[in-house]
């Protein structure tokens, strides 16, 4: 299949692409601002299916919206009616058009060129009518204020928010183009207004300090619950705005004749992940805890696990190795060591299922 994708120089047009090129039955054709008006008819009739996302929202002269977002779309449907063949459109609308303003009359304008041509060749129409979407690659101080933000609060610059409260209703662009994807493939027939889902609304104040915690999360070391949602899309979103220099931040780390022990990273609620280091001989541990639990993967080298019940002195000993992948756990109650009984250092990666809280420690001494 063949795709054009009008406007691929701009922000949802460059997610888009790339989106396409993972798919290997789809051959993308693309229509920027450098391409002339002229060459549009003949790259439509080499595709099967088009993408309109060429348009304008701030151009230096009012004019230009009529003549970029209705004229581009008249010359569109022209050079699809002279195929002579049905080749569905997508296009991107906004919510606008229910507004008195230069851009939502044009967007609305052409949405009526589109239903019009709909009846007269039944070519099939898909609208969509946007609002607020944001993702990687978005240009800040432009039209996203989630774009604005991620830039300015990564790059240590100020923020201006004139009514935190306002509500703000956002789609992610993985979203919109999965919407997109479910229309290439499809034979739908008819002109559709398609919803993206999900939709996330949140208040100006709160996205602003959310992206602030990211940008904290650096420093504290504890990461958000970034998973799923809204906050892994903006999260990640965050993390595209982010300059090569930064991809990289340091880790406090406490060294003795043992070894290293390094707290990698702390969740909110899901506890923390370190590791340490221990030379031939070392053993580390010699303590209990009362509610705390711990998991102990050995990444390298050879490792002996003591453990003795506080309460029976009943004892048990496991031998792990990096050959043999293998979680040891600590239990509450059990006092619990680790002893490198091999011929190299050893590297130990541990979870805890709390962060460690020195004036709450929840770990005593005692031998095994």
């Amino acid at each position: 299949m063949h795709v054009l994708i009008t406007g691929a120089s701009g922000f949802i047009g460059k997610n888009l692409y790339f989106h396409l090129q993972e798919h290997k039955d789809i051959s993308v054709i693309q229509f920027t601002r450098k391409d002339s008006i002229e060459s549009l008819k003949f790259l439509v009739a080499k595709v099967d299916f088009i993408i309109h996302l060429a348009g304008e929202n701030r151009p230096k002269e009012t004019i230009d919206f009529k003549k970029v977002n209705i004229g581009l779309t008249s010359i569109l449907c022209e050079a699809v009616k002279l195929t002579g063949r049905l080749i569905p459109i997508i296009f991107t609308s906004s919510v606008q058009v229910d507004s008195i303003n230069p851009y939502g009359e044009s967007k609305l304008a052409a949405e009526v060129v589109l239903e019009e041509f709909h009846e007269e060749t039944a070519n099939p129409i898909y609208i969509y009518r946007l609002q607020n979407v944001f993702g990687k690659w978005c240009k800040p101080n432009y039209n996203s204020v989630v774009a604005t933000f991620c830039h300015n609060i990564a790059n240590n610059l100020p923020i201006s928010i004139t009514d935190g409260s306002k509500i703000i209703n956002l789609i992610y662009i993985d979203d919109l183009i999965s919407s997109f994807l479910g229309h290439i493939k499809s034979d739908e027939k008819g002109i559709f207004w398609p919803d993206v889902n999900p939709k996330y609304t949140v208040k100006l104040d709160d996205l602003a300090n959310l992206i602030k915690e990211f940008k904290q999360s650096r420093e504290n070391h504890t990461t958000m619950d970034v998973g799923s949602g809204f906050f892994r899309a903006l999260y990640s979103t965050y993390l595209s705005y982010i300059q090569p220099k930064d991809f990289s931040y340091s880790l406090p780390f406490f060294s003795d004749e043992r070894g290293i022990f390094v707290e990698s990273l702390k969740t909110q609620n899901s506890g923390q992940f370190s590791y340490f280091t221990a030379y031939p001989g070392i053993t580390r541990g010699g303590h209990y805890h009362h509610t705390k639990t711990e998991k102990f993967i050995v990444l390298k080298g050879t490792a002996q696990f003591k453990f003795r019940h506080i309460l029976t002195n009943e004892t048990h000993e496991i031998c792990t190795s990096d050959e043999k992948p293998q979680v040891v756990e600590t239990v509450p109650g059990w006092t619990h060591d680790i002893t490198n009984i091999g011929d190299e250092e050893m590297i130990v990666m541990l979870w805890a299922n709390e962060i460690f809280n020195r004036d709450y420690p929840d770990t005593i001494s005692s031998n095994v």
